[in-house]
């Protein structure tokens, strides 16, 4: 039976979806956008501090199902601008250890709220 995952410390939902799904053993992260749950606001406008931000609400999101990034497998994120791609990939490194996650990164022609960008996990207990 699937689980709902919430916390009050990542953005709720906004829309008709879960923050997170728990499925068996494995936990699935809906993407986050670089909301700070405190204020509704976008953390920042730069694409490290909202690359920062989306990292931290998906730790958030792990936490409540009993699990942290070490625990990731898989991400994806999604970038307004490719040109974005090797500042995300600097805060990114701050937050994974090796053996890192697989991952996919995409350009995308947008992202709600126009965010710069959306990045989503898929974590195993």
């Amino acid at each position: 039976m699937n689980q709902s995952l919430h916390t009050d410390r990542a953005p709720a939902a906004i829309g008709p979806y879960s923050q997170g799904i728990r499925a068996g053993n494995t936990l699935y992260v809906s993407g986050q956008l670089p909301i700070d749950p405190a204020t509704g606001a976008f953390a920042g406008e730069d694409i490290r501090t909202q690359t920062r931000q989306c990292l931290t609400n998906l730790r958030e999101i792990l936490k409540a199902g009993g699990a942290d990034l070490h625990q990731v497998v898989k991400t994806t994120v999604l970038l307004r601008d490719i040109e974005d791609f090797a500042a995300m990939n600097e805060v990114y490194a701050e937050f994974f250890t090796e053996p890192y996650p697989a991952r996919a990164a995409f350009q995308v022609a947008a992202i709600p709220k126009n965010a710069r960008l959306e990045i989503e996990c898929v974590a195993v207990l």
